[in-house]
Order: structure tokens, then sequence, then C-alpha cells
């Protein structure tokens, strides 16, 4: 007897566990083409030998923004994790979607339901064959339990497909935060370009009012035509219309800070100051690393994972469903003899049911399946690749931009040493003042274009740190056991 009831214990088990149907996930490989390795070369390739990573910089750090050394900056950089509108609603995202586990995982306990009721009835007096008036009462307690076996694996799917698609999530949040940070470090940089070339072009008026009083002094006394005048009065005016249009893009990148650490433009600030940092070193790594260190390949790759799942799903609604059901309860003619003994009643049984035709749906959904995994993985391959563009884009940038910015150094020298030359020889009267317009305009352009590379090697420098993942790794996203559970680590009731 003891060895059948083991038998049967057992049994039930093994039908209760069920068999997981569907099939089991492997990620995807990056590169569709089997000519392709699953990621690209040792090193990437127009990384070169631009810069060689010291042994203290061999990974990025959570807060990359402090790597430039701007106090300002790391400020501003603070309120955006703290302040931003966009990320909180990211953030809400992901709290969204972590709820979602718990909500598909109640399904693997028994439900439990309550519906008490109270009734009194009183037959009517003119009722067929009634010799007297009748007044009856029932009260009532029943208790509904149901619980459904996850025979073929839907409901520990819908709990995983919940889960990864929280992780998605998660990554999700993370994207967030490191595009908006790196918007911010970009709209910094761009403002302070605009200060140092309000800077320039503030001074070069002031050197161009010098100028156009020399040639006035000059005319006055006949040593210079009046056409001098004008030119240099032409440059003068000018030049304080670039002064004054140059403070129309400050005011633009201004208020996008504004809105980006969650102030209204009007009510904030920042002080004029000129763009003097230089670019950090960035660690690259190598390119297999990348597919663990950004957060959209991670966010895409989990979608996959989730995809996978629901093809397992589809197929689940092919086999029956078995279902636990019981109903114990109370129920009497009045108040006094409601929770007696006698008035237990229950009811429990088992009942299975399977589909024998459904026009198709079945079908349907599962092709519906397949076609939603081809997708998220072409997203997959289609954001690796894209990774992969972005670093060797502006690694590019970096290493060409530091080869350009020598080159416009050497070209700032030679403008300026060409400018006092044409002073001079028009101040000896050797020359036409045309001659200093042309060496000033020269010198002008070579300054402002040496301060645009500057500014655009810094942007580069901020994109080549986005595009590397900004110091996140994939083993920052929560693991599935603990999505449905509190900050102290207590599952949800």
């Amino acid at each position: 007897m003891m060895r059948f009831r083991s038998f049967s214990t057992a049994g039930l088990a093994v039908l209760v566990a069920g068999c997981t149907v569907g099939p089991d996930y492997v990620r995807p490989a990056v590169l569709e083409s089997p000519a392709y390795k699953e990621v690209p070369p040792e090193a990437f390739r127009t990384a070169g030998d631009w810069k060689a990573a010291q042994p203290s910089d061999q990974a990025l750090r959570a807060k990359w923004w402090e790597a430039f050394g701007d106090p300002q900056l790391d400020a501003l950089e603070e309120q955006v994790t703290v302040s931003n509108q966009t990320l909180k609603a990211a953030e809400a995202a992901f709290r969204q979607a972590r709820a979602m586990v718990g909500y598909n995982r109640a399904a693997e306990f028994p439900q439990v339901s309550v519906g008490p009721s109270i009734d009194s009835v009183r037959d009517s007096t003119n009722k067929p064959y009634l010799s007297r008036t009748k007044t009856t009462g029932d009260f009532l307690l029943p208790f509904d339990f149901s619980y459904e076996a996850d025979l073929w694996g839907r409901i520990g799917r819908t709990v995983t497909a919940a889960g990864e698609q929280a992780q998605a999530s998660a990554a999700d949040l993370q994207t967030a935060s490191l595009s908006l940070h790196a918007e911010l470090a970009i709209d910094y940089f761009d403002l302070r370009s605009a200060d140092s070339q309000k800077k320039l072009l503030d001074d070069s008026v002031k050197a161009y009012a010098d100028a156009f009083q020399l040639t006035e002094n000059r005319a006055a006394g006949g040593a210079a035509p009046e056409s001098d005048v004008a030119q240099a009065k032409t440059q003068l005016d000018t030049t304080r219309v670039q002064a004054t249009d140059v403070t129309v893009q400050r005011a633009q990148y201004e208020h996008a800070i504004a809105v980006l650490i969650g102030k209204p433009p009007a009510t904030f600030s920042l002080p004029a100051a000129p763009l003097t940092l230089r670019q950090p070193v960035v660690p690259t790594g190598i390119p297999s690393e990348l597919l663990q260190r950004r957060p959209d390949i991670a966010a895409a790759e989990r979608r996959v994972a989730a995809a996978n799942e629901q093809i397992g799903i589809a197929r689940a609604a092919y086999y029956p469903s078995l279902t636990l059901g019981a109903q114990p309860g109370f129920e009497g003619t009045s108040l006094s003899k409601w929770l007696n003994w006698p008035s237990l009643f229950w009811a429990v049984g088992l009942s299975m049911g399977e589909t024998l035709f459904d026009g198709g749906r079945r079908d349907a959904a599962s092709e519906a399946a397949l076609a939603g995994y081809d997708q998220t993985v072409a997203n997959y391959r289609q954001t690796t690749l894209g990774a992969f563009q972005q670093v060797e884009d502006n690694l590019a940038a970096l290493r060409i931009l530091e080869q350009e910015a020598g080159q416009q150094n050497e070209a700032v020298v030679s403008a300026t040493n060409s400018l006092r030359l044409a002073t001079d020889r028009y101040v000896g009267g050797r020359d036409t003042y045309l001659q200093v317009i042309t060496a000033q305009t020269a010198a002008l352009v070579n300054e402002r274009n040496e301060t645009d590379i500057l500014r655009r090697r810094m942007e580069a420098s901020v994109l080549l740190i986005k595009a590397l993942g900004g110091g996140w790794t994939v083993s920052d996203l929560p693991k599935l056991a603990d999505l449905d559970k509190d900050g102290d680590g207590k599952v949800r009731n």
C-alpha cells in the first residue's frame, strides 16, 4: 500500500511538472553570414595607434564625464540623473515591466476566492399548491479554488518572457541615461565653444576698432585714402554682427541644458567661460567586449530571448490543459446554523480541455511568434552593427581631428604672422589696406576653425564613450530571480 501511494505521488508530480514545449534559447550570432566570425577582428580597424590606454585607463568609469575634469559639467550631469523627466519616464517604464513579472508569476500559484451571500426569500401566497406563506433564508459562504497545472511550460515561459522584457526595459533605462548624459556633455561643450568664439570675436572687434581708428588718423593726415576708412569700417561692422550672432547659438545651448536638468530655461543660466579642456584618453577595448558593454545591444538581445519564449507559448496551445478545481464552503438557513459542521459542503475535481477546431487560430499565432522572433533577431544584429559603426566613426574622427588640430595650429601661427607683416607694411606705406583686410580675415577664420576643431574633438570623445557603453556592462542587468522582489529582497505579495 505504501509503495502504491509513493508511486501515485511521484506520478502526480511528473504530471504536474509536465513537459516544456518549444525551442531552448540560444543567443543568435551577430553576423548572419557564415563567412564572418561572431565579432570583427581583435581590434577596431580605425583605432590605429591614435592613443594608447594607460594601465589605469583599462575601463570606463560609471561617471565617465568626470574624466574631462570640469566641475561645472560634473554638477550638471548629476542633476540629469535626479531631475531629467525623460529619465524618470524610462525608470517608470522599467518598474511597470518589473511589476508584470509578478503579475505573470501569480499564475504559478492556486487562485482562491470567496463570495459570501445572504438571501431572504418569501413565497407568494398565490403560488399554486401553496398551503401557507413561507419565508426562508439562505446564508452562503463558498470558497473557490482553482489551479492550472503547467503541463507544457506555457506559464513558465510567460513568466520568463516577462522577466526578459523587464531586463530589456532595464537596459532601455541605461540607454536613455547614457544618451541624456552624453547629450548634456555635447551641449555643454558646444556652449563653451560658443563662449570661445564670442571671446575671439570680441577681441577681434577691439583690434579692428583700433585698426579703424588708425585708418581714420591716416586719412585725416592725408596718408591714406578714404577707401581705407570704408574698408576698415566694413570689417569692423561685419565682425560685430558675427559676435552678436554667436549669442543666439549660445542661448539655445543654454536652454537645452536647462531642459536636460529638469529646469525651465527662463530660470537657468551659465556664466561665460571659454572652452579650454582637452579630451581624455578613452580605452576602447576589443570589439567582442562591445556586446557586453552596450545597453541597447543588451536590450535587443533580451527581446530576442523573450520572442523565443513566445514561440513555446504558441506551441503549448496545441496541447490540452489540466485544471484542478475545488469549492468548499458553508450554507445554512439561519445565521445560527451557518457555520455549523452539518452546514459544510464541498466539491473537488479535475478538468481537462483541448481545442479540436479553431479555424487556424493557433497556426496563425505560431507563425506570428516565429515572425516576431525573426524580427527581433534582425533588430539585434542591426543594433550591433550600428554600434560597431559608431565606435569606428568616432575613433576615425578623433584620430583625424588630432592631426587636423596640429595642422590648424600651424595655420593660425602663419595667419598671425601674415597679419602682423601686412599691418607693418601698411603703416609703412608699402601696401594698401586691402592687404590688411585680407590678412585679418584669414587670421580670424583660422582662429575660429581652431576653436571649432577643439569642439569637434570634445564631441567625438563624448560620442566614443557613448558608443562604448559609458562604463556599463551586461552584468549590471537585474537577475530574473530578483525582478519580482521589493528593494529589500522580499517577494511581492
